[in-house]
């Protein structure tokens, strides 16, 4: 018994570590699954077989499959031909949200919102609105959408795996539908009618210039003298003239503006050039350079962009080669002569060092670059570009192929022809067969931090239910409860679930919860569809903070949201789900 407490302890210290957020929620959960092993709780043998859990194949299936749909330009084809009839704020938000609800049922979350966020700002600016109104709401649809298949949300894949581990029948695909559809379309009504109007409207004003950015903030133009020590120097020598941090981002000679300046440039008398710098460290370099500050128009984000030249606006998501990590330090400027323009975090924007300051996820960057290769770089890099899509980036395919491939993979799942695992995995074969994806491709699109996250806490909820800690748990719950009452009991843990998810990963949620569910349901010798399936939209549905899921930090630094923003559309949006979902649970999968 000794060795139950020992893992609650671990599990306590976990979900500490989880809400700290220091290191990311992969490395956290390895951490935790090699102590027990170290402990001798969870077996040797048993550390990786989270690996081959079917959960953690699917979900990595549909992540290809996402990567290959969302490159076909399909999905942006469709929503252009909608989106000119957003100009009443209801049908806006209400197109939005539907949309990228119906896209996250069979799509990856993130995947979905990456789709529908440039959408979502380009039409908010075209009808001279904030894109906070929209943007919280699409996240919201996108994870409410995940709540009506077996592949829309990690939670509902490792439900259905657990259901199969200890029944030896998993949920089919459309088993969530008659629980998940109603909940999602009565949220998504309430944010489309009601709901937006609880969001700050002040948290960004839209901008012509289709930016969330005011680029002269950031930037000066300065002329170089004919007494100027910099004359018949190269740029690099400008650039370590001073210790002060700012950059070359154009140069203009003859009355021409040169908008990539190469490091090499021998500078000359009377050139102009346009500096990225502090206030502080631009004082520097004029007086290190004997340098004059330029007092001509003001300058304007079209400065920056030319016939080889163009600016993206992006998104840093949680995992991106480029989180935690500053522009100096991965030497993009130099490797992939893209020019980090500006930061904004948490609606902050950043007017000092901007190359020297870690990037967080969330935060949103403004990026100037060669036209032919920015956006490819842009999504190389990891990072979601906010702009309209109009170059698309990857491989030659035909746009109907990927489409036409997922929907024969769910007819094999849903008829049972195969398990979810298998279909999607010939859907992936069928892909790279035929040529709709390379196979560089495949590796790329997965999120390995959550793959590895799966991983490591399957043999962690394992052992939880071995040690007899889960019918420690459910006998607390039940003599708390009364026998008598499992509505109440459902009701309480689909609010603990839902709680748990706000402050940590939802996938680790339904991992812990899962065996706890079942252990209640035999404690009180009824059926465990109930309590699973309100463990499975509890783990899916938190929308109290940005932490909660990946889609809610996204949104934020677009959306310029505070932290308690979410609070004021999530916590309704959370008490609807249960006032739906309690009945329904009850209704469809009877105790």
């Amino acid at each position: 018994m000794y060795e139950a407490y020992i893992l609650l302890a671990i599990l306590a210290i976990t979900l500490i570590l989880f809400i700290w957020g220091y290191w990311r929620y992969d490395v956290v959960a390895c951490i935790a699954l090699i102590s027990l092993v170290a402990l001798g709780i969870v077996q040797t043998r048993d550390a990786f077989n989270g690996l081959s859990n079917p959960a953690v194949i699917t979900v990595a299936c549909v992540m290809i499959i996402t990567q290959a749909i969302t490159q076909s330009g399909i999905i942006d084809h469709v929503v252009k031909r909608l989106t000119p009839i957003t100009s009443p704020i209801i049908l806006h938000i209400g197109i939005l949200t539907i949309i990228t609800a119906v896209l996250s049922a069979f799509m990856n979350n993130v995947g979905a919102l990456a789709l529908m966020m440039p959408v979502a700002i380009k039409t908010a600016i075209d009808n001279d609105r904030s894109p906070s109104l929209v943007l919280m709401p699409i996240a919201f649809a996108s994870v409410l959408g995940g709540l009506t298949t077996a592949i829309g949300t990690p939670p509902n894949l490792l439900i259905s795996s657990y259901r199969l581990q200890v029944t030896g029948h998993p949920y089919t695909m459309f088993d969530f539908t008659p629980v998940g559809f109603w909940i999602a379309l009565a949220a998504v009504i309430f944010i489309a009618l009601v709901g937006w109007r609880l969001i700050p409207k002040n948290r960004k004003a839209p901008t012509q210039d289709d930016t969330l950015f005011h680029i002269k903030d950031y930037t000066s133009e300065i002329i170089v003298p004919s007494d100027s020590p910099i004359v018949g120097k190269t740029c690099q020598d400008l650039e370590v003239l001073t210790a002060g941090d700012f950059s070359i981002l154009s140069l203009i000679r003859n009355k021409q503006q040169r908008l990539n300046v190469n490091k090499n440039e021998i500078l000359q008398a009377e050139d102009i050039l346009i500096i990225e710098a502090s206030h502080d460290d631009l004082h520097k370099l004029l007086d290190a350079g004997k340098l004059e500050l330029a007092s001509g128009d003001m300058i304007t984000p079209e400065s920056f962009r030319g016939g080889d030249i163009s600016l993206i606006e992006a998104v840093v998501p949680q995992n991106a080669r480029v989180e935690g990590r500053s522009w100096a330090k991965m030497r993009i400027r130099s490797r992939l002569r893209v020019n980090l323009l500006a930061i904004a975090r948490q609606g902050r924007a950043f007017k000092k060092r901007l190359n020297h300051v870690h990037l967080h996820a969330g935060d949103v960057i403004l990026l100037q670059g060669e036209t032919e290769t920015l956006r490819e770089n842009t999504v190389n890099l990891g990072l979601l570009p906010l702009a309209e899509r109009n170059i698309k980036v990857g491989f030659r395919r035909k746009a109907l192929l990927p489409i036409a491939i997922f929907i024969g993979a769910i007819i094999l799942a849903a008829l049972q022809i195969f398990q979810v695992q298998i279909a999607f995995s010939i859907a992936v074969l069928a892909l790279v067969l035929t040529k709709a994806i390379p196979m560089r491709k495949i590796y790329a699109s997965i999120d390995w931090p959550i793959i590895i996250l799966l991983a490591a806490m399957i043999p962690i909820g394992g052992a939880f239910q071995a040690t007899g800690g889960t019918a420690m748990i459910a006998d607390f719950v039940v003599n708390f409860a009364g026998h008598h009452t499992p509505l109440l009991i459902i009701a309480l843990l689909l609010i603990v679930t839902m709680t748990l998810s706000d402050i940590m990963n939802n996938a680790a949620t339904a991992v812990v919860m899962a065996p706890i569910a079942m252990s209640i349901a035999q404690s009180l010798n009824v059926s465990i569809d109930p309590f699973l399936m309100a463990v499975a939209i509890g783990a899916s549905c938190s929308f109290l903070t940005p932490i909660s899921h990946q889609n809610n930090t996204l949104v934020m630094g677009p959306g310029g949201y505070k932290f308690y923003d979410y609070i004021r559309l999530g916590l309704p949006t959370e008490i609807i789900v249960i006032v739906v979902a309690l009945p329904l649970i009850l209704k469809v999968w009877p105790i």
